[in-house]
């Protein structure tokens, strides 16, 4: 059997557990929701963005489908890995005939399929009950954005793995890793017109180049709505962190089993 047709079948097992975990599963899209009823509740009227004004609740739209794809694939690679590698299950994989790279990348594919689920789920939502305006010409670089934005954060999810040192531990580290650059970015909160010390420590992360990739998508300012730059720092990330997660990935329990 070839190894794409194994990586197919790992994929279907792994999506067919996912759902067979409801709690789960309502969770998993229940929250980015959650997230943007709140914000659009707190934060009403209009902001001044690079994008020009727009208002709170268009803007939130792309905003929290960034959050979503970066839940999907980074937080939730990094926190399930860790916890199957500290269960001892991806030693036991490693021991089957399944080569690894099916095996990761079945789950790689099911996290960034999800991605998509929620940001379309998200936008769905910001058009019935916020009344966001939606054009075609802008789609081929959302798609693009949220293809480049997953894999990059799927890879770095992977990466940080071997930066945690136990299923304990994963949770917090993933979500400190990860939730100052949310605020910093842009992603919760409207970022100011200037530059301030806080928005240029955030352009060195690509939270920061995936949130302003994704806006410039949805708002389509001027072209296309590419934004070239960004996303080849998402690239970038997204290469060191595959390099780092070869390198470093761990198959063993480490705090034993």
């Amino acid at each position: 059997m070839s190894d794409a047709v194994l990586t197919l079948r790992q994929l279907k097992y792994t999506n067919r557990a996912f759902w067979r975990n409801p709690a789960s599963a309502f969770f998993t899209f229940a929250f980015p929701l959650m997230f943007l009823v709140i914000f659009t509740a707190i934060f009403s009227g209009k902001t001044d963005t690079s994008f020009g004004r727009v208002n709170i609740s268009t803007y939130y739209i792309p905003a929290i489908a960034t959050f979503s794809i970066i839940t999907a694939t980074y937080t939730n690679l990094a926190v399930s890995v860790t916890f199957l590698r500290e269960a001892g299950t991806l030693k036991r994989v490693r021991g089957t005939p399944m080569p690894a790279v099916s095996y990761l990348t079945a789950r790689i594919i099911h996290a960034i399929l999800m991605a998509i689920l929620l940001v379309v789920i998200v936008t769905a939502f910001g058009v019935a009950f916020y009344h966001a305006h939606i054009t075609a010409r802008p789609l081929p670089a959302f798609i693009v954005t949220i293809v480049v934005g997953a894999a990059c954060f799927s890879a770095l999810g992977l990466a940080l793995t071997s930066r945690i040192p136990n299923a304990d531990a994963a949770p917090a580290i993933v979500n400190a890793s990860i939730l100052p650059l949310l605020f910093l970015s842009g992603v919760f909160i409207a970022l100011p017109k200037h530059t301030t010390w806080y928005v240029a420590l955030a352009k060195v992360f690509p939270v920061y180049h995936f949130a302003r990739a994704m806006l410039s998508a949805f708002f389509l300012p001027v072209g296309s709505g590419f934004q070239g730059f960004d996303l080849l720092i998402m690239g970038i990330w997204g290469v060191a962190g595959l390099a780092a997660a070869v390198w470093r990935f761990s198959w063993e329990p480490r705090t034993g089993m």
